[in-house]
């Protein structure tokens, strides 16, 4: 087999069992494998040389034993030897170990009682210790306590703080300050519920004391105007004096004496107690430091400003009936003002919880709110007393602010604003005064019986007429009553308006301005209007239509003395640059116009009365020989009531009595041609000619002064000429003329001719049944006809060329 084996398998083998004996027998199985992937019959070769190996080892290690066998001998035998000494030497420790235990039980016992001793002492001086640095902790936790119960939390916060950051680091290992440190955030978180709820209770104190609150600050307020009103009257005496002179109306402040403005200061400074008497402010104070202390500072402020914007709204809220009373207004304003004393209170003694831009956007949406509510409310005042009482306490009341600061501009805007309607209720008041004067008066000119009477009335109007001073009495104004009473109405109306630019921080200019407007509107739009009612009322006759024109003449002049009244109440001169003038001019001459243009109407209205009493017989063959009694009556009442006309100027006189004489000759026209008079005879003609005759010679008789010539009688200049046409019987003349200047017959218009003529015919119609055998008759009618298409021809050509 050696034979067969060559020298590559040989090396081959001893490489794998070197392999197998260097490698751990968990990696030796590659190795097997390639002895079995090598030629065929190599696994035998190798099992071979595998088993020639183990051979050589095992005489390797038979040689090993045979070389040590001897000392293994050797060191067994010394072992036995040693063996037997050992166990002499076991006896021996044994007993000196027994002998040593019993000699140590005493010092063992006596030690460990010495131990037990120290422990103690050390556990004592340790317990000692630790109760010393524990004892500070329980005191300081007492004190908590204490100052809880007590209700000094910013003291038991400050305690708290002190425990928690110096004492118990120092003892935190034990269980009692673990609860204590548990125990301290809940009471922290008590104290702050505790102080919240004081909070609520100082909120809820403070929105109930907000009205005295307000009220106070109010009379210190006003105390204060009493006191500049004080220094005033004496620093400015002469005015004041001029004012008192004019009338009672700048109210109890103005018309006191300075005695009595010091009365009421005294009683004032008396009774005026601060908020800070009326309302406890610590809670609000405390709670500041407590949340302050406990890092939630943030926290408290937004509460509180949330709940003090939530209480303005409600402050801000008006009673539904608050316009009935001055007192409603008070009370609001009150309230009001308490909520921003206080405010301005907090916010001066307290760092930062409100501050100036939180306060003003406060009143600054209060401010829109309050202006909202007045003009809302003041709208429903019809009462002047009520709206200037209103003023007066919105005065105060914006004073009253001011002095803490807060911009109160849009206030005094807002009284401009109420001023206009105070002024309206002022007009509408008067307005009801204007209508009682006006419907007492008995529009007869005012008699003075003695000088006595004489001098009143003079007092009362600015009246000068040298002639009426020469006459003896009793003597007769040209006014009647109302005029100075109006005048008297005049002078109360600026004095109530007066009333309300007191205290309202205006120049004098601009309040001489404001006096003319309001005045201005009471004569232009008031007086006005009740002049033109009155005018228009039925009852009112020509003679109180004449007094009325007068009235108005001398009011008009008396504008002046008002103007003057003014400028010595005001002391701004009439030739200011800006001065607003008074239109009482404007006024009074339309109040004049609507009365003569009244007196027209009614006039004629009563010539149309007179006219319809009218009862000609139209068919009557002769005149009576007399005019007729209801144009006789007519011309009576016309010449009484031009006497009447008198005291009027002239112009109007002259216009009255030629509208009248216009309109009788126009309404006499149209009776002639009036369509329900059917025929007309010759002596009917006659007799409108006497009625015609006599309204000539009314004219001619110069009813009133001031007429040229005949030019009165030209208002009846169309029907003397139709008569005279008719009566005379001159056709050939008057067609002949006719269209020409020269014409005699120039106002009679050929349709109105023709009319009549008609009439006149269908009456010789009739009569020419009883008279056809007369020649003349058939001539006449003949003749009538022929004018009556020579007529009919003229009117067709008119209405060609129109």
């Amino acid at each position: 087999m050696a034979e067969g084996e060559g020298p590559e398998t040989t090396t081959e083998h001893e490489r794998i069992l070197q392999e197998i004996e260097s490698t751990d027998a968990a990696c030796v199985g590659p190795t097997l494998r390639s002895v079995y992937d090598d030629q065929p019959n190599a696994h035998k070769r190798f099992m071979e040389k595998l088993e020639a190996r183990i051979r050589n080892h095992d005489r390797e290690i038979e040689k090993m034993c045979n070389f040590h066998h001897q000392g293994f001998v050797d060191a067994i035998t010394e072992l036995l030897k040693v063996r037997s000494d050992a166990g002499k030497l076991k006896v021996q420790v044994t007993d000196t170990n027994r002998r040593l235990q019993d000699a140590g039980k005493d010092v063992i016992n006596q030690s460990e009682e010495v131990i037990r001793c120290r422990v103690h002492q050390r556990n004592i001086a340790i317990t000692v210790e630790k109760l010393q640095l524990c004892l500070p902790v329980l005191e300081m936790y007492s004190k908590v306590r204490e100052q809880m119960k007590s209700k000094r939390y910013y003291s038991a916060l400050k305690t708290m703080e002190l425990l928690e950051n110096t004492y118990l680091p120092q003892v935190y290992q034990y269980r009692f300050c673990q609860i204590m440190t548990e125990n301290i955030p809940r009471l922290r978180e008590e104290i702050k519920e505790i102080s919240m709820s004081d909070l609520k209770d100082f909120l809820e104190s403070i929105r109930k004391h907000s009205d005295k609150i307000g009220e106070m600050a109010m009379k210190q307020s006003q105390q204060q105007r009493i006191f500049n009103r004080v220094v005033k009257k004496q620093t400015h005496n002469g005015n004041e004096k001029l004012y008192a002179a004019s009338g009672a109306f700048l109210g109890h402040f103005d018309t006191a004496t300075p005695e009595q403005l010091q009365d009421d200061e005294e009683e004032y400074e008396e009774e005026v107690l601060t908020a800070q008497d009326l309302v406890d402010f610590s809670p609000v104070y405390r709670c500041l430091h407590i949340y302050t202390i406990l890092g939630d500072r943030e926290t408290f402020e937004n509460y509180y400003r949330r709940q003090r914007r939530k209480q303005a709204g409600l402050v801000l809220q008006p009673q539904s009936n608050m316009n009935e009373t001055v007192e409603g207004y008070r009370k609001y304003f009150n309230q009001i003002v308490g909520f921003f004393v206080v405010e301005d209170h907090i916010l001066h003694a307290t760092q930062g919880l409100v501050t100036r831009a939180f306060t003003d956007e406060l009143w600054n949406m209060a401010l829109s709110k309050i202006i909202a509510v007045l003009r809302t409310h003041s709208s429903y005042c019809t009462d002047p007393d009520l709206v200037l009482e209103l003023k007066n306490v919105i005065v105060v009341y914006a004073d009253t602010l001011q002095g803490y600061g807060f911009s109160v501009s849009r206030l005094f805007d807002l009284l401009l604003e109420i001023r206009d309607q105070y002024n309206e209720t002022l007009l509408k008041k008067w307005a009801v005064v204007f209508r009682a004067i006006f419907e007492s008066d008995n529009y007869s000119p005012i008699p003075a019986a003695n000088e006595e009477e004489y001098r009143m009335i003079i007092s009362r109007f600015p009246f000068h007429d040298t002639e009426l001073e020469k006459q003896p009495f009793p003597k007769r104004f040209p006014v009647s009553m109302s005029v100075p009473e109006i005048y008297k109405e005049f002078k109360e109306f600026i004095y109530a308006s007066l009333k309300f630019s007191e205290s309202l921080h205006r120049s004098s200019t601009e309040i001489d301005d404001m006096l003319r407007k309001s005045t201005n509107l009471l004569l232009t739009r008031t007086l006005s209007g009740c002049l033109q009612n009155l005018i228009k009322k039925q009852h009112i006759g020509l003679t109180e239509l004449v007094q009325i024109i007068i009235n108005t003449t001398h009011l008009e002049q008396a504008c002046k003395y008002l103007e003057d009244f003014i400028t010595n109440i005001t002391n701004v001169s009439p030739e200011t640059v800006h001065t607003t003038r008074l239109y009482g001019l404007s006024t009074f001459k339309d109040a004049r116009h609507a009365a003569e243009g009244e007196i027209y109407t009614k006039l004629n209205h009563k010539i149309d009365e007179f006219i319809q009493l009218a009862d000609y017989e139209w068919t009557m063959t002769e005149p009576n020989g007399r005019a007729s009694g209801y144009l006789m009556d007519l011309i009576n009442f016309l010449r009484s009531t031009f006497q009447v006309f008198t005291h009027l100027p002239g112009k109007v006189a002259q216009t009255a009595c030629m509208s009248a004489c216009k309109h009788l000759s126009t309404s006499m026209m149209q009776m002639l041609l009036d369509t329900d008079v059917k025929q007309i005879s010759m002596g009917a003609i006659q007799q409108f000619n006497l009625d015609v005759i006599q309204c000539e010679l009314f004219a001619s008789s110069e009813p009133v002064p001031g007429f040229q010539g005949d030019t009165l009688q030209l208002a009846f200049i169309d029907l003397r000429q139709l008569l005279d046409l008719f009566m005379v019987w001159d056709w050939s003349t008057y067609l002949a003329d006719y269209g020409q200047a020269t014409s005699k017959y120039l106002r009679v218009n050929p349709s109105t001719a023709l009319i009549l003529l008609e009439k006149m015919k269908d009456t010789n119609k009739k009569n020419i049944i009883f008279s056809q055998f007369r020649k003349n008759d058939r001539d006449k009618q003949k003749l009538i006809e022929t004018v009556v298409k020579q007529l009919r021809s003229l009117v067709n050509g008119m209405s060609q060329h129109t």
